[in-house]
Formats: C-alpha cells, structure tokens, sequence
C-alpha cells in the first residue's frame, strides 16, 4: 500500500523504559523472533511506509544500541528516562523532521504489524490525529463502542506543537485526546493485533 509521496511521516518508538515490573531488563531487548524487539518495531515502521524511525532509548541505552541493528534509525538517548514516558515522547517529535507527521509506537508492542501502519497512514486526514483502536477479546460487541484506542498513533504536523505542549511525566499525547477527542479519528486495527502491551510476566506470550 504504502504512504503517497506527498504525505511524510517519521516513526518514533518509545523504547526507554527500564521493564521494572516485567523484571528482565529493556524491553527494548527482548527476543523477538530472532531479533531484538526494538529493532523488529522499528523495522516495522520502516516496512509500513515511514519515512525515517526515530528511536528513543534510555536504561541500559549503550547496551541496546550493542545488540541491536539500528543503523537505519536515528537514535536519541532519554538520560532522564526515569522520569516517565513523557520526556522520550519529546525528546523523539523533536528528533523528527518538522515537516513530517509523526507516529508514536512503544517499544513493547509485539502484534503491531507492517499493515497496521500502513492503514493509519492511508486514512489520515490533514489536521487530524490518527490512533489505532482495537477491540476487546472478551466482547462480543461488534460496535465502536467496543473498541479502545492503543498505539500507533499518527499526529498530524500541524498539531506536534500543541500535543507536545501537553506532555507531562509519564502521560504521553493523553491530555491532549481527553481535551480534544474531536480530533481523533480511531482506526480498528483488531483483525491485525490485540494492541497489547508486554508489561507482566503472564504477557510474555506475546513474544512467540
């Protein structure tokens, strides 16, 4: 499918945390089909038509960029990653072009898919922001009201300033979409992935 040449648009993948509760070091280095996970999401944004891929990293930062094939990308480092999610989410827009689009992915999000991306990109629409929504597995609710917004989220050039002029601690893009829900265009991305998370133990399935 891939992106039109007059739309541009840079990954960014959140990957600075430290996996506290998962207890295994960076998520940023779990093994994912043969690789390390952050490289196969930032290969997968790179595959879903992204211009370039910003990589945010932080704990064990010299050690990720070691055992990780990051040539491709651009990486940034988070010295102050413990501070919370928010300091990587502006640390990662200010590394992308100012011309571009940008759509924000976390680092531990194995389902995410090449064709995920690729239909965010293709139903954006300018001045907009664009988030992949998934439905739960437990309902049998085929409405859009089963639905739950998640990541990747695609957030228009015209909008970076304002977005990031609402991050704070470990919030992210949250404040903004709670104030401006008109604004967000969700896109059932639950026939490609759950959209969850790698957090517990119990959710290290994900990685098969």
């Amino acid at each position: 499918m891939g992106f039109p040449d007059k739309v541009r648009a840079t990954g960014v993948v959140l990957a600075a945390g430290a996996g506290t509760r998962l207890g295994l070091g960076p998520k940023a280095l779990l093994p994912y089909r043969g690789r390390p996970l952050v490289e196969a999401i930032a290969g997968t944004l790179f595959d879903g038509g992204c211009r370039e891929v910003v990589v945010v990293l932080g704990a064990g930062a010299a050690k990720v960029e070691a055992a990780a094939r990051l040539g491709r990308c651009r990486v940034v480092v988070n010295t102050g990653w413990e501070s919370g999610m928010g300091g990587s989410f502006l640390l990662g827009a200010q590394a992308a072009d100012p011309r571009d689009h940008v759509l924000i992915a976390l680092v531990d999000q194995p389902g995410l898919a090449r064709e995920s991306v690729e239909r965010l990109l293709a139903r954006h629409r300018p001045g907009r922001i664009t988030a992949a929504a998934y439905r739960s597995r437990d309902s049998s609710d085929a409405g859009d009201a089963a639905l739950r917004r998640g990541h990747p989220l695609l957030i228009d050039a015209s909008l970076r300033e304002a977005v990031c002029a609402t991050v704070t601690g470990d919030a992210g893009a949250r404040g903004f979409l709670r104030a401006h829900p008109e604004l967000v265009d969700e896109v059932d991305c639950s026939d490609l992935s759950t959209g969850e998370d790698v957090d517990t133990p119990d959710q290290l399935g994900l990685l098969r």
